[in-house]
């Protein structure tokens, strides 16, 4: 049977600060409804995903702030940060960790793991990071990830969220494209079958063609 996670709850301390502010982010206004003065529920849903974030009046008894380590994974890191910041959006550098250096459980910290200034020097997927906070303190990360690891998603099923995700895919396949061009030393006009299967690889976290 399938199981979709479709909402999160986010405990906020102040409805209509905690709306101005995910509207700042870009998010779309799915629903802002009240029963009275008792009961008022507010669902956004990030750009290009399928799981929404909800929060209101007696929504949840949990510590406003309390939401910890929520994940927003794009295909650019460098370029959501920037959009995050014109926007208004008070957001960390971009950072990597420091591989099996355990250290700590807070900040500086991501989950053990010590944060080092600037993006993966690899450019590895899972392994770039920013972080930012909504007004009570509710943690959220920017994970960049271009590639799954395998088994992750289905293979014969390649999907983007956006066309600024296709681009980058796109992007990428034709950097890719011109290394393969260069070791075969001609032109390959047979192009956009080989961009075809590199992104589905690419996406699928299988062998990318060479």
């Amino acid at each position: 049977m399938d199981m979709k996670l479709e909402i999160l709850v986010i405990p906020v301390s102040d409805v209509d600060r905690a709306k101005q502010f995910y509207a700042k982010l870009g998010w779309r206004l799915d629903a802002d409804f009240a029963a009275g003065n008792d009961f008022r529920v507010i669902q956004f849903t990030p750009h290009g995903s399928s799981c929404s974030v909800i929060f209101g009046k007696n929504v949840t008894a949990a510590a406003p702030g309390s939401a910890q380590g929520l994940y927003l994974i794009v295909s650019d890191i460098v370029a959501a940060r920037e959009e995050l910041r014109s926007r208004g959006v008070q957001i960390s550098e971009v950072f990597h960790d420091a591989g099996d250096v355990h250290a700590g459980t807070d900040e500086p910290y991501l989950f053990g793991l010590r944060r080092i200034s600037g993006p993966d020097p690899e450019h590895r997927s899972y392994r770039s990071f920013a972080s930012f906070s909504d007004p009570d303190g509710n943690g959220w990360l920017l994970q960049e990830i271009t590639s799954r690891l395998p088994g992750r998603i289905d293979a014969a099923a390649t999907t983007f969220g956006s066309a600024s995700d296709l681009a980058s895919a796109l992007r990428r396949a034709e950097a890719a494209h011109g290394e393969h061009e260069k070791r075969t030393g001609q032109r390959d006009a047979n192009w956009p079958d080989w961009y075809a299967k590199y992104m589905v690889a690419e996406q699928a976290g299988t062998e990318l063609p060479q």
